[in-house]
């Protein structure tokens, strides 16, 4: 049993070693690939996201190898305000 509890800990430490390491490029560098709007962020937001950057490292990074950027949601408010446009483009539009 003692040997089951080293070993999670070990890897808890592994996993936040990495995290931290990759937590300092990501705030660095990568927030603003993967986000536009947070490439001029100012440092306290940058060091508000470290927490996050260290525990979700590799989804972060699967982002920012992909260079995805945020996804649009997909609201039924979204769909209606598309809609309100696109009717309101036409209706604009002389004969």
């Amino acid at each position: 049993m003692v040997l089951v509890a080293q070993v999670f800990v070990f890897s808890v430490a592994v996993y936040v070693g990495i995290g931290l390491f990759f937590a300092s490029a990501f705030v660095t560098t990568g927030v603003g690939r993967i986000d536009p709007s947070a490439a001029h962020a100012p440092i306290g937001f940058r060091l508000i996201i470290i927490p996050g950057a260290v525990a979700l490292w590799p989804l972060l990074a699967v982002r920012w190898l992909r260079g995805q950027q945020p996804t649009s949601e997909a609201t039924p408010h979204r769909f209606a305000a598309s809609r309100r446009a696109s009717v309101a483009a036409r209706s604009e539009v002389p004969s």
